[in-house]
């Protein structure tokens, strides 16, 4: 550089980040492709939608357009990108279309490349820039991007790893109740977790704050049938307009290493809601014997947390019929 020369400040600063996992590459790039099951695989993932994409993106490649909602610095930060995938090469190039702030901007790079001794090594870059290429804000980026490429590495590495468990360890299930009243009043009962332990006998203690408006963090401590609680942390994402709330859990009991879920309303037409609550679980083999002893089996596990999560939403449901039910007799 000439002595009198000044430095380029905005170009974009440039990470790379790498991990080598035992299992197929086609196994490892197809978790990468599939954002569906993100919140299940990568830790920072809160919730993932897809607003457009390619006819047959899932063979051939192509675009899409996402809308991200994930943990940085222990905040929620969403964020719209759009990613190019190349199943022949086994990358998938992003760039977010619209970041948030103190992100300028952001793009990078999956590389999942076959090792000589079959092995897989994925490579996450990443290049980015500041607000107004603000140092501290820089720095907070640096950290965030640092924290995450880790996470999801590690994650990517032990959910292909696991594949082959993948069917005795994820599963998916739902509890309904149809409510003769108002969707909004449904919604409301849902909403107001913060109200939760006056309303529901199952919450003893609930503390929730706002990031922003429909960006939930919950800490809350739920009591078991036997008169034990059990503290778990989430994260909710609350689309009013749509009628449904999104969450994760940041802290599981130790039976399981992913908790997701749902809470969605849908009208009916003859003047009644359906409210259903999903949960999507992935569980952990070597908590369920610490919790359960050496010799319980997942399906044991399985049928316990189903049985534990679905009585507690299903007990929610019935308040909130009740809720929205009075609401409209009241009316």
């Amino acid at each position: 550089m000439a002595p009198n020369a000044t430095p380029d400040t905005s170009a974009p600063h440039v990470t790379e980040h790498a991990i080598t996992v035992a299992a197929p590459p086609a196994v490892v790039y197809d978790l990468v492709a599939d954002v569906s099951a993100w919140p299940q695989v990568f830790g920072p993932t809160v919730h993932v939608e897809v607003l457009e994409e390619d006819a047959d993106i899932s063979s051939a490649g192509g675009e899409q357009l996402l809308r991200i909602w994930a943990m940085a610095n222990e905040q929620v930060r969403t964020w719209t990108s759009r990613r190019v995938l190349d199943p022949r090469s086994r990358t998938v190039t992003f760039r977010q279309v619209v970041s948030a702030a103190p992100v300028a901007q952001m793009g990078g790079q999956w590389r999942v490349e076959e090792n000589d001794d079959g092995r897989t090594r994925v490579v996450l870059l990443h290049d980015y820039r500041a607000v107004d290429d603000d140092p501290e804000a820089e720095r907070l980026i640096e950290q965030a991007v640092d924290r995450n490429s880790r996470a999801e590495l590690t994650a990517l590495k032990n959910a292909a790893e696991l594949s082959e468990s993948r069917e005795e360890v994820h599963f998916t299930f739902s509890d309904s109740e149809t409510i003769a009243g108002a969707a909004g009043d449904v919604y409301a009962f849902l909403d107001r977790a913060d109200l939760w332990p006056e309303r529901l006998p199952h919450v003893a203690r609930l503390d929730l704050t706002e990031d922003e408006e429909g960006i939930q963090h919950m800490d809350m401590d739920t009591r078991s049938p036997d008169g034990s609680t059990h503290n778990t942390t989430s994260v909710r994402v609350c689309f009013e307009d749509r009628q449904t709330i999104v969450y994760k859990q940041l802290r599981v009991p130790v039976a399981m290493s992913v908790h997701t879920g749902r809470w969605v309303i849908e009208p009916q037409g003859d003047g009644t809601v359906r409210a259903t609550s999903w949960h999507t679980v992935v569980l952990d083999p070597e908590g369920v014997s610490t919790a359960l002893g050496p010799k319980a089996t997942l399906a044991e596990a399985r049928d316990l947390v189903r049985k534990a999560l679905g009585t507690n939403s299903s007990t929610t449901l019935r308040h909130a019929k009740k809720y929205a039910e009075g609401l409209h007799a009241g009316s």
